[in-house]
C-alpha cells in the first residue's frame, strides 16, 4: 500500500564542509540542518549573506554534494551520504530559477519558455510544445512578446519568463534563489505578489532563498531562519516576528530593541520581571518552549512600534515599564516618526505617529508595552 506523501522535501542532518589548509579542521557552510517542506507550501530560507541558505538550495538541487545527511523528494531518497547515493540534478523532480534568471540570449521568448519541454525530464514533440508555451506566457503576461528576443525584455519580464519556463517543466518542487534581488524596490514588491499568486495557482511546492526579511514575511507559509550554517528557528512569519527564539532572530526579523538582562524572576500573571540597565521591565512574552527557570540572563526584546512616548521633564512620574529618556534624533518618514531616545545611557528606537512633536534634546517618558515585550534566553 502506497503511503500518502505529505512532505515534498525532507532534509535530515545535512552538512557541507569545505577543506581549509591541510591538517586544519573543516569549515562547515551548513552544519547539521534538518527541516521539511510540506507539499504545496511556500517555504523560505532566510538569513544573512554566508549563512548557508544558497548552499542548502544547491545541495537540494544536486548541484553540490553534501558531506553528511540525507535528502528526500516526494518520498524518494535523492541523496544519502552514508549510502553514497546521489541522483543527478536533471533526474530530480525540480525546476530552478536562479538569481540571474538563466535566460538564453540567443533564443526567442517562446523558445526559452519551451526549453524544458523539449529537453527536460518530460520531453514532448510537435506543435503542442509551442502551443503550451504560448498558453503559459499568456498566464504570466508575456504572450504579446513571444517572438521577441529574450534580451529585449526588461528585468521584471525576464523574471516572469524564468518562472514560466520553470513551471513548464512540470516540477514537483520549484527552487528559487533570490530571483527578485536584481530589481528595484517597487517592482520587487509587485513581483513578489505575482510570484506567490502563481505558486498558489499552480500548487507547486516552492523553496525560496532570500536575505530580504520583507520578502520572507510577505510570501511564505513557513520561514527557516539560518545563521552561520545552522537553523535558528522554523516558524510561520507572524510567529517569528512575535515570538522569536533568540536575539539573532529578533534582530534579523524586522527591527528590535534588545536590552541585556542581569537577573530575572517570575512576575505577575506568568510574566517575567527582568532587571536591565534601564530598570525593571515586565515581559509578558517568552520564546516558545522557554520555562521560568531559564529566565536569568538573555535579552529583553521590544519592537519600536511597541514603545510609547509622552512628554517628560520635571513633575512627570514614570509608571510601570516607563522610563525617563531624552530624544537624540527625530526622523520624519511620512507615515511615521522614527525616534532614537536615550534612557540610562541606553539607546531605544521608537516608531510612532507622524504628528507627534519631538525634537532633539526633549525630555520624554518611554513606555514599553508589556503585552508585546519578550524575554529571550539568548
Amino acid at each position: 500500500m502506497n503511503r500518502e506523501i505529505t512532505n515534498s522535501i525532507v532534509i535530515t542532518g545535512l552538512r557541507k564542509s569545505y577543506e581549509r589548509s591541510p591538517g586544519s579542521d573543516a569549515a562547515y557552510a551548513i552544519d547539521g540542518i534538518s527541516f521539511d517542506v510540506p507539499k504545496g507550501q511556500f517555504v523560505t530560507l532566510l538569513g544573512p549573506s554566508g549563512c548557508g541558505k544558497t548552499t542548502t538550495l544547491r545541495c537540494i538541487a544536486g548541484l553540490e554534494h553534501a558531506t553528511e545527511g540525507r535528502i528526500e523528494m516526494g518520498g524518494e531518497v535523492v541523496f544519502d551520504a552514508q549510502e553514497k547515493r546521489h541522483i543527478k540534478p536533471e533526474e530530480r523532480p525540480i525546476a530552478m530559477v536562479p538569481q540571474s534568471y538563466g535566460i538564453w540570449p540567443h533564443m526567442r521568448v517562446v523558445d526559452n519558455a519551451a526549453f524544458p519541454m523539449r529537453h527536460g525530464r518530460h520531453r514532448r514533440k510537435g506543435p503542442e510544445v509551442r502551443q503550451r508555451a504560448l498558453e503559459m506566457l499568456e498566464q504570466v503576461g508575456l504572450a504579446g512578446m513571444a517572438d521577441r528576443w529574450a534580451t529585449q525584455l526588461s528585468g521584471g519580464q525576464q523574471q516572469r519568463l524564468a518562472l514560466a519556463r520553470a513551471l513548464l517543466g512540470d516540477p514537483e518542487v520549484l527552487l528559487l534563489d533570490e530571483p527578485l534581488s536584481n530589481l528595484d524596490a517597487k517592482l520587487r514588491a509587485k513581483l513578489r505578489q505575482e510570484l506567490r499568486s502563481f505558486q498558489e495557482q499552480f500548487g507547486v511546492t516552492s523553496l525560496y532563498v532570500t536575505h530580504d526579511q520583507a520578502e520572507a514575511l510577505a510570501m511564505s507559509d513557513t520561514v527557516v531562519v539560518m545563521n552561520k550554517g545552522r537553523v535558528e528557528q522554523i516558524d510561520r512569519p507572524e510567529r517569528l516576528y512575535d515570538y522569536p527564539r533568540s536575539s539573532f532572530v529578533a534582530d534579523f526579523i524586522g527591527s528590535a530593541n534588545l536590552f541585556p538582562v542581569r537577573d530575572a524572576s517570575p512576575g505577575r500573571g506568568g510574566a517575567v520581571l527582568a532587571k536591565t540597565d534601564i530598570g525593571p521591565v515586565l515581559c509578558a512574552r517568552s520564546a516558545p518552549g522557554q520555562d521560568v527557570q531559564s529566565h536569568n540572563g538573555g535579552f529583553v526584546c521590544v519592537r519600536p512600534e511597541d514603545v510609547e512616548v509622552r512628554p517628560g521633564g520635571t513633575g512627570a512620574t514614570p509608571a510601570e515599564n516607563e522610563f525617563a529618556a531624552v530624544v537624540e534624533s527625530s526622523e520624519f518618514l511620512g507615515d511615521r516618526l522614527e525616534l532614537v531616545v536615550r534612557s540610562a545611557g541606553i539607546p531605544i528606537t521608537v516608531s510612532t505617529r507622524a504628528s507627534l512633536r519631538c525634537h532633539q534634546g526633549m525630555e520624554v517618558l518611554v513606555r514599553l508595552d508589556s503585552t508585546s515585550t519578550s524575554h529571550l534566553a539568548s
